[in-house]
């Protein structure tokens, strides 16, 4: 893999350090690397060929890629140039989504996990708040509520999207799934039913379990079978935003009609608005949910669009409420890292979306697997926004096609991973878009075997 001087220059930006040009360079690609703009593996250009894309001196890109070597983060040989490397070797990939409790294989590609890459700026972002650390020091660093500048900057961003919210509005938890089970805990009781639209994301119906809470699923997108379902169940967790799996979106007019039934049913309404940042073509206008029913709890995270590894979400609720849900969250831990959270904290006053190069990435790398999926004969609404398409597939073969797919190599999750209640959806295949296009190219010949093996291409 190479990549262009132009390509370079454009990741490098025109922003320049006030030192030396060298530095400037060693560190903007250092940081493009920590970001995974720029790859493992990846050859550098020339010398010969940067120097005029940057306007400096062959010498200034010379002891910039002596400085990336001398940190590790190249490696050079005769005839072959300067290439990327990571410090201490390549990563592995992590361990998936929930997938039969099975270890992760790296030995296998992986269609499974829907979470893009670290956002561009991720690496600086961790630089500035250690440079605001030192305030926190000389406390005890237990901030069970979160630090109050993340919840500010996360107040704030509700405010800006139409709902006025207060520091004090916010908690701070440990990704998505865990607001999750400390909203049912401190808002439900210990072994009643919630409703979760069907489909649903797998680790939030496991956070539901963890707590001692009953999924009982709900057609996506149908408020009034939500309505009947509430003649007999007083709690709803409903996601809004580019739902996962299916990638829908909830309009005004949708919300404004589930904010009438939650308020005559008197229902406790938790929305998981994860994914509402992850627009990719026109930025959609919608309002939260908090903006039509003022009671709703509402959860987001940051890994989605930032990282899923500084695992951190957050609870915006009233009020009334934010003592019960300190509470709870109390049970479950004092409080998340205060690095993540300043890191995060910058990454939201700078940018609180996606960035738009991982915007680019996401379209190109949708666009591949929507033009298989379609020649393969397969079905589904073109998502708009979300991480995944959810596919109807010819005929009832989702688990055979996850089946022959792990013997091609490749790990995927059938449709009935995602039935609330753990059954059927066969017919369905949901596929992320959150590998690069160069991986998705890389994924596509086994999953064309797959599915001709598996009897689901028309």
């Amino acid at each position: 893999m190479r990549i262009s001087a132009s390509r370079l220059g454009s990741i490098l930006g025109d922003d320049r350090s006030d030192g030396p040009a060298y530095l400037w360079i060693a560190d903007g690609i250092r940081a493009a690397v920590a970001d995974g703009r720029v790859m493992h593996g990846t050859r550098l250009p020339g010398e010969r060929d940067l120097a005029p894309a940057l306007q400096v001196s062959r010498t200034t890109i010379t002891k910039a890629y002596a400085v990336l070597a001398e940190r590790g983060y190249t490696r050079a040989r005769q005839g072959s140039g300067t290439t990327i490397v990571l410090p201490g070797g390549r990563p592995d990939e992590g361990d998936a989504e929930p997938l039969d409790d099975r270890p992760a294989d790296p030995r296998l590609l992986n269609l499974v996990q829907a979470a893009p890459p670290a956002t561009p700026g991720l690496q600086a972002a961790f630089e500035k708040g250690l440079e605001q650390l030192l305030r926190f020091t000389a406390g005890r660093g237990y901030y069970s509520l979160g630090i109050p500048d993340l919840r500010e900057a996360i107040a704030q961003r509700y405010t800006d999207r139409g709902v006025p919210t207060g520091a004090d509005q916010v908690v701070v938890t440990t990704g998505a799934s865990s607001a999750v089970g400390i909203a049912l805990t401190a808002l439900t009781d210990p072994r009643s039913a919630v409703l979760l639209e069907s489909p649903g994301y797998p680790n939030t119906v496991q956070a539901m379990r963890g707590v001692g809470r009953r999924p009982v699923g709900v057609p996506v997108a149908d408020p009034a079978a939500m309505d009947n379902a509430l003649a007999r169940v007083n709690a709803c967790l409903v996601v809004l935003d580019f739902q996962n799996p299916t990638g829908l979106l909830a309009d005004e007019e949708r919300r404004a009609e589930l904010a009438r039934i939650w308020k005559r049913r008197g229902t406790t309404a938790i929305v998981d608005e994860t994914l509402v940042e992850t627009w990719l073509d026109d930025e959609p206008q919608v309002r939260p949910m908090a903006a039509h029913h003022p009671g709703v709890i509402t959860i987001g995270s940051a890994s989605k669009t930032h990282w899923g590894g500084l695992r951190l979400g957050w609870i915006r609720a009233p009020r009334q409420l934010v003592g019960a849900l300190s509470a709870a969250r109390r049970s479950f831990d004092l409080g998340s890292p205060v690095l993540e959270q300043l890191a995060l904290d910058e990454l939201l006053r700078t940018r609180p979306g996606l960035h738009p190069d991982m915007r680019v990435m996401l379209r190109g790398s949708r666009d591949r697997l929507w033009q298989f999926g379609i020649e393969c004969g397969w079905r589904a609404l073109a998502p708009s926004g979300g991480l995944s398409i959810w596919w109807r597939l010819p005929r009832p073969r989702g688990n055979a096609l996850a089946a022959a797919a792990e013997r091609e190599g490749l790990l995927m999750l059938p449709g009935s991973a995602f039935a609330v209640d753990g059954r059927g959806l066969d017919s369905f295949l949901r596929t992320p878009f959150t590998l690069r296009p160069d991986e998705i190219d890389k994924v596509l010949p086994a999953l064309r075997t797959a599915a001709e093996n598996s009897g689901c291409v028309e």
